[in-house]
């Protein structure tokens, strides 16, 4: 089941998140399991729950896995990888037109927990994320480092998001993906 609003506390999702960082792990882990980007701490997860930008997903009961939905204007304090993506304002296209003249949702961060992984937890919020989306946005993007591989094997390969084109900040490699968010059936 994939909730909008999630009825557990959030403060326990910033332990997963913070400790799936890609700072905070090995090389070796972040080759086995999936990382985020910079730091969402509970007032992050409470703002974006707030406006509606938290989709849950439960498992037997228990929270499995999250996904954020974000506009572009309303991710204060950015990582890097994030604040280059927004600037892009000429590239990558979709479907030919430029980020500045598509409606677009930031999709991310993803997380899914350690128990429920590679259980197919992350297609419910993946898909109600693209169902949410509908009303306010053409399209989901997000940008997924090329080191993380579980990520791209789940989003790109599994889920079908198209590559539309990569950067390159601080030494690390990213190639930005985006999936036409659509209305409910």
């Amino acid at each position: 089941m994939v909730e909008l609003f999630p009825r557990g506390p959030l403060f326990a999702w910033t332990i997963p998140l913070e400790a799936g960082r890609h700072d905070a792990l090995t090389e070796r882990q972040r080759v086995e399991q999936r990382f985020v980007q910079g730091s969402f701490g509970e007032a992050a997860l409470r703002a974006m729950a707030g406006a509606g930008k938290v989709l849950v997903a439960e498992d037997a009961g228990a929270l499995a896995g999250l996904v954020c939905l974000a506009a572009p204007g309303d991710v204060p304090d950015p990582p890097p990888p994030v604040a280059v993506l927004l600037a892009a304002q000429d590239r990558p296209t979709w479907e030919g037109r430029p980020p500045s003249d598509t409606r677009r949702l930031l999709y991310g961060p993803v997380v899914v927990g350690a128990g429920h992984r590679g259980k197919g937890v992350a297609r419910g919020p993946y898909e109600a994320a693209l169902r949410a989306a509908a009303p306010r946005a053409e399209a989901v993007v997000a940008f997924i480092e090329r080191a993380n591989e579980a990520s791209r094997k789940v989003h790109v390969d599994g889920f079908g998001m198209a590559v539309l084109g990569g950067y390159e900040v601080h030494g690390r490699a990213y190639d930005v993906v985006a999936a036409a968010a659509r209305p409910s059936a």
